[in-house]
């Protein structure tokens, strides 16, 4: 029986919790890529990478499934029915010893995640609105956060010790917990009113009333491509800690070190935003976000790598600007999406995951013996995405008079 009196922080660490069995199934499974890598005869690293681009390919595609059929059957169906999806997919993963099937696997794996991911969404839209709801989604995303700070070590004792099987039964596990909690503790949140019977044109009519909202695809753009560019870092982390730098079992370490500090910058976001507003923190952010890639580039650009310490210097800068982008920008698109909100989660996830997945492989097949196609990857989508946001000319006006 569900227990209707959830407070606040309950309802903020379930909604975390839900997102997170995606951050696990993503970050534990990086320090096993060389040996998942060996084990289903993958001829390269950069092949590698697509384990993890693959995954965010199906949270997409996913979303677009999910989100409309959560407007006409209820947000928590479909959180269960993504998770059967994603136990079958994970078996896949398991068993197979074909490179191809392990992709195949990996989009399964997506897609029946992309359904916790999106309702968690969805249902904070329905719950809460305005700079609040920026903050609430800033605070999930920071709870999020610290699961990359854990993921990659438990992925490498898992590894270690059992076998890189192990990771993906480690996950389901997990992930039968968080269901029982939803389960037990999180009430339906689709209002009576804003329930749409079901019928393949309620995909039509949500696609139409979305795209007719132009802040709405604006900041789904600029999701796409802040997206894709970190996409390229979590795909291309491995690699560039452990073969490039040759840092070996230090990879979780230096992965979990970064995820603090992008957890800590959201945390920052989640108290500055009531005080300056969403549109305020975006702007100020992308600017960083170009200008701190801008000098790596400059700086190193020419050069070999340097010291790891620099490296980690800019990354952390560089995922501080990120951190104050990823909430605020969704949190943008969804204001004026209240009565299409499944859809409009689902279209605003599509959009921004299939533009970053090729975004992602693209830039990460020139991170070979370099960081620096990183940074360009980070300096060129951030230019972009500046162009996107000034676009908006009604935003523009009122950011230059409040600034």
């Amino acid at each position: 029986m569900e227990n209707k009196k959830q407070s606040q922080l309950e309802f903020v660490v379930l909604m975390a919790a839900l997102m997170s069995i995606v951050a696990l199934s993503i970050d534990a499974v990086l320090p096993a890529l060389p040996t998942i890598g060996d084990y289903i005869s993958s001829v390269s690293t950069t092949e590698n990478q697509k384990l993890i681009t693959t995954i965010f390919l199906g949270l997409g595609v996913g979303q677009l499934i999910f989100g409309p059929l959560s407007d006409s059957f209820g947000r928590k169906p479909m959180v269960y029915f993504g998770f059967g999806v994603f136990v079958i997919a994970s078996v896949i993963c398991i068993t197979t010893r074909s490179f191809e099937m392990m992709l195949f696997g990996r989009v399964l794996q997506g897609i029946g995640l992309s359904s916790p991911r999106t309702m968690s969404i969805a249902i904070v839209r329905d719950s809460y609105s305005g700079d609040h709801m920026a903050k609430i989604l800033s605070i999930v995303v920071m709870t999020f956060i610290l699961v990359p700070v854990v993921a990659p070590l438990l992925g490498q004792f898992l590894l270690f010790r059992f076998g890189w099987e192990s990771i993906f039964t480690f996950n389901l596990a997990f992930g039968f917990l968080i269901m029982i909690w939803f389960w037990r503790r999180q009430p339906e949140t689709l209002h009576i009113e804003h329930k749409k019977s079901f019928s393949l044109s309620i995909f039509k009519t949500g696609t139409i009333a979305f795209f007719k909202i132009k802040s709405a695809v604006i900041y789904t753009l600029l999701s796409g491509f802040i997206t894709g560019s970190f996409m390229v870092y979590l795909s291309t982390s491995q690699q560039i800690f452990q073969v490039q730098y040759d840092l070996g079992t230090y990879f979780p370490y230096i992965f979990a070190s970064l995820a603090i500090t992008i957890g800590f910058a959201t945390y920052i976001n989640s108290t500055l935003v009531m005080r300056f507003g969403m549109k305020n923190m975006v702007h100020i952010a992308m600017l960083a976000f170009v200008l701190i890639a801008f000098l790596y580039v400059i700086i190193f650009g020419f050069d070999k790598n340097p010291p790891v310490e620099i490296l980690l210097a800019f990354f952390s800068l560089q995922f501080a600007s990120v951190a104050f982008l990823f909430g605020n920008l969704r949190a943008l698109a969804m204001q004026p999406m209240g009565h299409i909100a499944g859809i409009g989660s689902a279209l605003n996830g599509f959009i921004s995951t299939v533009m970053a997945v090729p975004i992602a492989n693209y830039i990460g097949g020139f991170v070979k013996d370099s960081v620096t196609p990183l940074f360009v990857g980070f300096m060129v989508c951030g230019l972009i995405s500046l162009v996107l946001f000034y676009s908006n000319t009604r935003t523009i006006k009122t950011l230059f008079k409040k600034i």
